[in-house]
């Protein structure tokens, strides 16, 4: 057995390829000026978008222990961040806020004078030509940590649309370019729309979370948004992960809602989700690449284990090779500075 398996491996009779040597596609990898004239995905600064955490107080940066290089920042602070992404060339930012008090109707969530009306506020002064967008959900606002109002032990969905609708307009009225409801509530988009539209707001646009699964990966995003749940868990409103199907009833209902653009949240996990929204729907598409799937990179990365650049570069021209036209990560800065 032992000479069958060496004479099989020393053969020099094998047929090759009848297409083999004119077809050689190595020739255009032998160089990175050659890769680069054939590479199918180009990431661009354009295509991201960074996630910013505001507080109260003065002269606060605190840095998010799971999350390294993201931080709690109040509203003094932010102005140097803003000038700091506008030198990067990053067109956009997505704001979410923790307010001084909570509620069980997370009162400062849609508060004229909230945290995160004021960041907006901070924004359009330091750079008017930044697109600001706002997430619009209740987590981080209620006393409970649900995205929504709680009766009797359950979110009710149909009152919580309310709540949702007012928050938009208050976001929209800082100055909000586009605002991103986040609570996975049946009808959310279409509540959001005419709330807008009722108020005048009918030029600001809407990034519907629309497939946002139930997952484990936001766990670092739970510590920076202090939005933990105090009972339960969010499986009652957010996505099976194990499905994609739901996933486009998901997103062709929020279209029909008045949707502007859609999401899909999380990116990594959810590659062929994104995928199969982009075949289906020629609607600008989103994908966040969030919190577990950057902190467990950063993690590897400080052990030694992986070139962070090159893992996060990868994942990121991953996301927009499945379809994403606009990314949401955590890593925007990073590639903004890795591609310049």
């Amino acid at each position: 057995m032992l000479e069958q398996r060496i004479e099989l491996a020393t053969r020099t009779d094998v047929t090759p390829s009848p297409h083999f040597p004119r077809v050689r596609p190595r020739r255009m990898r032998r160089s990175e000026p050659l890769r680069a004239l054939a590479r199918e995905t180009e990431l661009s600064v354009r295509d991201l978008i960074y996630p910013l955490f505001v507080v109260h107080g003065t002269r606060v940066r605190e840095e998010i222990a799971s999350m390294p290089g993201v931080y709690h920042q109040s509203l003094d602070v932010l102005q140097a961040e803003i000038d700091e992404i506008t030198g990067l060339g990053i067109p956009a930012v997505i704001l979410f806020g923790l307010p001084a008090v909570k509620d069980e109707v997370g009162s400062e969530d849609y508060a004229e004078r909230g945290i995160v009306q004021e960041a907006i506020r901070v924004c359009r002064r330091v750079n008017p030509d930044l697109v600001v967008m706002t997430d619009v959900c209740m987590c981080q606002y209620t006393s409970h940590g649900h995205c929504g109002i709680v009766r009797n032990g359950a979110i009710d969905n149909d009152e919580t649309l309310r709540y949702l609708g007012m928050t938009a307009v208050s976001h929209a009225a800082a100055g909000a370019d586009v605002v991103a409801p986040s609570a996975m509530m049946d009808g959310q988009v279409g509540a959001i729309r005419a709330a807008l539209d009722s108020h005048g707001f009918t030029d600001t646009a809407i990034l519907a979370y629309a497939a946002k699964y139930a997952s484990s990966f936001y766990g670092p995003f739970r510590e920076a948004a202090d939005s933990p749940p105090k009972f339960g868990d969010r499986r009652q409103y957010q996505m099976d992960p194990a499905n994609a199907r739901e996933a486009l009833r998901e997103v062709a209902l929020d279209i029909e809602e008045g949707a502007d653009m859609v999401m899909v949240k999380p990116a990594l996990a959810y590659l062929d989700v994104i995928r199969r929204v982009r075949d289906q729907f020629d609607y600008p598409l989103a994908a966040y690449n969030v919190s577990g799937e950057y902190a467990m990179v950063k993690a590897a990365a400080r052990n030694g284990w992986l070139d962070e650049q090159k893992v996060a570069l990868e994942i990121v021209a991953a996301i927009k090779r499945a379809g994403a036209d606009m990314i949401l990560t955590y890593f925007a800065k990073d590639v903004a500075r890795w591609l310049a």
